[in-house]
């Protein structure tokens, strides 16, 4: 009988355990927020113009500063050509930097993957279904943002 309540208890605690609501993981402070993945105009043959028209939107939603070098954007192509690794570059607080596919000058807010020729093959993100991946300097997924719609020319992430 001495076993009865300690056993109790013990049943007790595991059912409270279990019960428990899981721990929800914290929000990344630094995500994919949009990838605009069919630019006007598109498909055609790689125009600078229509390359640039597609991108993927970083923001950092932090109160801090956030040191991006040597962070990379991908697709779930297995292609290298098909990361991008930023160089030395801050997102400051609250701010976001664009990177685009095509060519031109980097700004502290847009940035140029530098893609051009090959056509249709110079565009990174697939009309229909595609998942972007940011990891930080460590190879560490940060943040992931799939779409599948042929419907719409964005993803908000």
């Amino acid at each position: 009988m001495r076993l009865v309540a300690p056993l109790a208890a013990l049943v007790a605690t595991a059912t409270a355990l279990t019960l428990a609501a899981p721990a929800q993981a914290a929000a990344p402070t630094v995500k994919i927020s949009r990838i605009w993945y069919d630019s006007p105009g598109s498909p055609d043959f790689g125009a600078n113009s229509s390359l640039n028209g597609e991108y993927v939107q970083i923001k950092n939603t932090s109160r801090s500063t956030v040191n991006l070098k040597g962070w990379t954007v991908r697709d779930e192509t297995a292609r290298a050509d098909h990361v991008y690794t930023f160089g030395a570059f801050t997102l400051r607080a609250g701010k976001t930097v664009t990177l685009r596919t095509g060519k031109g000058r980097d700004t502290s807010t847009t940035l140029y993957w530098g893609r051009s020729g090959g056509g249709t093959f110079a565009y990174i993100w697939n009309q229909t279904k595609d998942t972007g991946y940011l990891r930080n300097a460590r190879g560490q997924l940060v943040h992931k943002c799939s779409y599948n719609s042929s419907r719409h020319a964005y993803k908000d992430c």
